[in-house]
């Protein structure tokens, strides 16, 4: 089985010596599950990120998705969040394995990304309609992990001493993100990461959403994501950027300048993650920041 050198980079940059483990073993993990499930191989998706996930068939020939990442919290937590949607609005979870970060999830056919669509506001509208789909209060008794943790990054990045991201950026990010949460009406559940990727076109669904990082926030902060994503091709990524702006706010009845606040503090955070990750396009995200602040100001 041939497993690129970039993703492996990427998850021995992001999991240390816990992704070397996971990968020395990744090869005997797969093999166990296509024998304990009853499973065949399609083949690796080509956007792999931070999990290996497979195109498999089952024993009756039916397609699913076999996604196995770095057993940890988040992991875990991507599972418990798979099942409080139970396939609406999001791609089944259909078995687990808690232990070995193993999941068997539905396949959404054909599974075209959002990405693939080139009208920007046919792309927003199914955005938005995902977005309105996946709304979901935090449940009594599941403990899902907050916002507020998330943001200890600008913390640390502060204190790395690494200077690629302006203080006063860095500053206004985490004063914002107090602001919105002072302002909110309450947290529920985030998917966490929705963006163009993470929206996948079934034939039988429509739009849908999978990946799900699951965490508990204010819904203005899963807007961000896809507000900064699938820039590079545009010829004026900073005209569509206030498009995006100014379209979700209009569809979902958005405050514009707080949508704005939660942009700069939250993308300021993924911006200083890319930096820890050594991800060669953090500067773009910084970027996406700072025009936020213009359209603030």
């Amino acid at each position: 089985m041939q497993i690129s050198s970039k993703f492996q980079k990427k998850i021995i940059n992001a999991f240390g010596s816990d992704g070397v483990s996971w990968l020395d073993s990744l090869e005997s993990t797969i093999q166990t599950y296509f024998e304990k499930w009853e499973l065949t191989s399609e083949g690796p998706v080509e956007n792999l990120s931070y999990n290996y996930v497979i195109k498999v068939t089952d024993s009756a020939g039916a397609p699913f998705i076999l996604k196995l990442g770095v057993p940890n919290f988040d992991t875990r937590n991507e599972m418990k969040t798979l099942q409080i949607y139970n396939g609406d609005g999001c791609a089944k979870l259909l078995k687990y394995d808690l232990e070995d970060g193993v999941m068997l999830l539905e396949r959404l056919v054909p599974g075209r990304m959002l990405s693939t669509v080139s009208d920007e506001i046919v792309v927003i509208e199914n955005y938005t309609k995902v977005w309105k789909a996946i709304r979901r209060p935090l449940l009594d008794g599941v403990s899902t992990p907050s916002l507020t943790h998330w943001f200890e990054g600008l913390t640390n990045y502060r204190n790395s001493g690494d200077s690629q991201i302006a203080l006063k950026h860095v500053q206004a990010a985490e004063e914002f993100f107090q602001q919105v949460m002072d302002s909110s009406e309450g947290t529920e559940l985030l998917h966490g990461d929705l963006h163009h990727e993470n929206i996948l076109y079934s034939e039988e669904n429509g739009w849908m959403a999978i990946d799900p990082k699951g965490v508990a926030g204010d819904p203005y902060f899963d807007v961000v994501s896809f507000l900064v994503n699938q820039l590079d091709s545009k010829v004026d990524p900073k005209s569509i950027l206030k498009l995006r702006v100014d379209t979700i706010c209009e569809q979902l009845g958005l405050d514009r300048q707080r949508l704005l606040k939660a942009s700069i503090a939250l993308g300021t955070l993924y911006a200083c993650w890319g930096i820890e990750d050594q991800d060669p396009d953090w500067d773009k995200t910084y970027q996406c920041v700072k025009w936020f602040i213009e359209f603030l100001e």
